[in-house]
């Protein structure tokens, strides 16, 4: 969606990424140190044996490339190093102690949090105990683990109709069962927008113009997206016998 990007600038950045997670913040420091000779990265990344380590050859090029200027901590969670962190995972209360040692926490410009639900949010945790702005810290989750569906709530309606608006045109279905309002749309409308259909890209944002809905689960939108009215449709349900959707706002 475009939203976990870094526009290079002056100052001071950080990430914190777990596994794959190192794959866009590997594209962010490298394009930011690269443009602009002014910035400063450090990348604190978590994996489970060196031997699953992804991007090695490309992380030590921007260590070679900017010795002064990129600084990496390496933790493994399944294997001790010869020299560096002592295993384990990077949790909340760990990096909590660890993150004030290495760097002037709310000192940076940005923090840049990808990998597993676990380890953004418990990094995310950790951040706002040390006082960052909400604001300065940016996720993108790469994998949520999947979890019992939460119980359906016995005011709802059990026959519904969405009326949504998508790319222009709008249409009226009925809610069949316990389907997710993408999935209704889905039916009559091939071009609904989704990717994950778990609550993490953010794809299929749509503003809930009238109406009332639950979601199952929201990794993807932030509080005043939420307070403006913006529901992810693949994790909402009908709680009105009328429900209506904008794709296009």
């Amino acid at each position: 969606m475009g939203r976990f990007v870094l526009r290079p600038r002056p100052g001071s950045f950080a990430a914190i990424v777990g596994g794959s997670g190192i794959t866009p913040v590997l594209s962010i420091a490298g394009t930011l140190l690269a443009r602009e000779p002014q910035a400063r990265f450090c990348l604190i990344r978590s994996d489970r044996t060196a031997a699953s380590t992804m991007f090695l050859d490309e992380v030590a090029d921007l260590k070679d490339r900017y010795p002064a200027r990129f600084h990496l901590v390496t933790a493994l969670s399944r294997e001790e190093q010869s020299a560096g962190l002592p295993s384990g995972r990077l949790d909340r209360e760990r990096l909590t102690g660890l993150l004030p040692a290495l760097l002037p926490v709310t000192e940076m410009d940005g923090w840049f949090l990808c990998g597993p639900l676990g380890l953004v949010q418990g990094a995310d945790r950790a951040l706002r105990e040390l006082g960052v702005d909400r604001t300065r810290i940016h996720q993108e989750i790469f994998h949520v683990e999947d979890g019992p569906a939460p119980a359906p709530r016995i005011d709802a309606p059990t026959d519904s109709t969405l009326t949504a608006t998508l790319h222009g045109r709008s249409g009226s279905w009925p809610v069949q069962g316990a389907e997710s309002l993408l999935e209704t749309v889905l039916r009559s409308r091939s071009d609904a927008p989704y990717a994950c259909k778990g609550g993490v890209c953010g794809t299929c944002r749509a503003h809930l113009v009238s109406g009332e809905v639950r979601m199952d689960r929201n990794f993807a939108l932030e509080p005043e997206e939420t307070e403006a009215g913006f529901v992810l449709a693949c994790q909402s349900h009908p709680l009105t016998p009328e429900v209506e959707l904008d794709f296009d706002r």
